[in-house]
Protein backbone atom coordinates (compact mmCIF):
# COMPACT_ATOMS: atom_id res chain seq x y z
CA UNK A 1 0.00 0.00 0.00
CA UNK A 2 1.28 3.75 -1.21
CA UNK A 3 1.73 6.64 1.04
CA UNK A 4 -0.47 9.63 0.46
CA UNK A 5 2.00 12.65 -0.46
CA UNK A 6 1.06 16.40 0.47
CA UNK A 7 2.18 18.27 -2.19
CA UNK A 8 2.02 22.51 -1.04
CA UNK A 9 3.35 25.56 -3.15
CA UNK A 10 5.24 27.76 -0.50
CA UNK A 11 6.53 30.20 -2.68
CA UNK A 12 7.41 32.03 -6.67
CA UNK A 13 9.59 33.80 -7.61
CA UNK A 14 9.69 36.01 -11.17
CA UNK A 15 12.20 37.16 -13.13
CA UNK A 16 10.98 40.37 -14.99
CA UNK A 17 14.27 41.22 -16.43
CA UNK A 18 14.46 37.45 -18.09
CA UNK A 19 10.62 37.88 -19.10
CA UNK A 20 11.50 40.63 -20.79
CA UNK A 21 14.22 39.75 -22.52
CA UNK A 22 13.54 36.11 -23.56
CA UNK A 23 10.05 34.93 -23.36
CA UNK A 24 7.04 35.95 -25.86
CA UNK A 25 4.93 37.74 -23.98
CA UNK A 26 1.67 35.50 -23.14
CA UNK A 27 -1.61 36.69 -20.83
CA UNK A 28 -1.56 33.82 -18.69
CA UNK A 29 0.97 31.11 -17.62
CA UNK A 30 0.49 29.63 -14.03
CA UNK A 31 -2.73 28.97 -11.84
CA UNK A 32 -0.48 28.00 -9.03
CA UNK A 33 -1.69 29.78 -5.75
CA UNK A 34 0.30 30.18 -3.15
CA UNK A 35 -0.77 27.86 -0.17
CA UNK A 36 -2.38 25.85 -2.48
CA UNK A 37 -1.93 22.01 -1.66
CA UNK A 38 -2.80 19.14 -3.41
CA UNK A 39 -2.32 15.67 -2.54
CA UNK A 40 -1.03 12.57 -4.66
CA UNK A 41 -2.37 8.70 -4.00
CA UNK A 42 -0.37 6.02 -5.26
CA UNK A 43 2.48 8.45 -6.20
CA UNK A 44 -0.30 9.67 -9.30
CA UNK A 45 -0.66 13.32 -10.44
CA UNK A 46 -3.58 15.21 -8.46
CA UNK A 47 -6.26 15.57 -11.43
CA UNK A 48 -6.19 19.73 -10.92
CA UNK A 49 -2.04 19.95 -10.60
CA UNK A 50 -0.26 21.66 -13.79
CA UNK A 51 1.32 18.95 -15.46
CA UNK A 52 4.49 20.83 -16.20
CA UNK A 53 5.02 21.07 -12.35
CA UNK A 54 4.45 17.34 -11.96
CA UNK A 55 7.02 16.79 -14.50
CA UNK A 56 9.75 18.49 -12.29
CA UNK A 57 8.82 16.39 -8.75
CA UNK A 58 7.04 13.52 -10.10
CA UNK A 59 10.03 11.09 -9.21
CA UNK A 60 10.22 12.66 -5.56
CA UNK A 61 6.74 12.04 -5.17
CA UNK A 62 6.71 8.64 -6.45
CA UNK A 63 9.58 7.57 -3.72
CA UNK A 64 8.24 9.27 -1.12
CA UNK A 65 4.52 7.40 -2.18
CA UNK A 66 6.70 3.68 -1.97
CA UNK A 67 8.44 4.57 1.55
CA UNK A 68 11.44 6.08 0.14
CA UNK A 69 13.22 8.95 2.43
CA UNK A 70 16.35 11.21 3.19
CA UNK A 71 16.99 12.09 -0.41
CA UNK A 72 20.79 13.37 -0.96
CA UNK A 73 22.10 12.17 2.67
CA UNK A 74 19.79 14.41 4.58
CA UNK A 75 19.13 17.13 2.54
CA UNK A 76 15.52 18.14 4.47
CA UNK A 77 15.38 18.18 8.20
CA UNK A 78 12.27 15.90 7.85
CA UNK A 79 13.68 13.28 5.49
CA UNK A 80 9.98 12.09 4.28
CA UNK A 81 9.93 15.03 1.89
CA UNK A 82 11.62 17.77 -0.27
CA UNK A 83 11.72 20.56 -1.61
CA UNK A 84 11.01 21.15 -5.61
CA UNK A 85 10.47 24.03 -7.83
CA UNK A 86 8.60 23.40 -11.26
CA UNK A 87 10.53 23.74 -14.13
CA UNK A 88 9.43 27.47 -15.52
CA UNK A 89 12.57 29.59 -16.16
CA UNK A 90 10.65 32.94 -15.92
CA UNK A 91 8.57 32.24 -12.57
CA UNK A 92 9.32 29.14 -11.06
CA UNK A 93 6.99 28.09 -7.95
CA UNK A 94 8.74 25.89 -5.06
CA UNK A 95 6.58 22.77 -3.72
CA UNK A 96 7.09 21.35 -0.43
CA UNK A 97 6.21 17.92 -1.20
CA UNK A 98 5.91 15.40 2.51
CA UNK A 99 4.66 12.11 2.96
CA UNK A 100 1.38 12.20 4.77
CA UNK A 101 1.67 10.15 7.97
CA UNK A 102 -1.34 7.32 7.67
CA UNK A 103 -1.80 8.08 11.93
CA UNK A 104 -2.44 12.12 11.22
CA UNK A 105 -6.49 12.31 10.75
CA UNK A 106 -6.32 16.23 10.56
CA UNK A 107 -4.32 16.64 6.58
CA UNK A 108 -7.52 17.40 4.29
CA UNK A 109 -6.99 15.39 1.75
CA UNK A 110 -8.20 17.97 -1.51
Amino acid sequence: MANDVKITAMRQTVYPDLMEQYENPIKHACDVRIGQSWVSHNGQRPDSMCESAWESMRSFVEALANGGSNFYDGWMRNPRSAMISCNDGFRPVSFLIETIDPCNTDVEKI
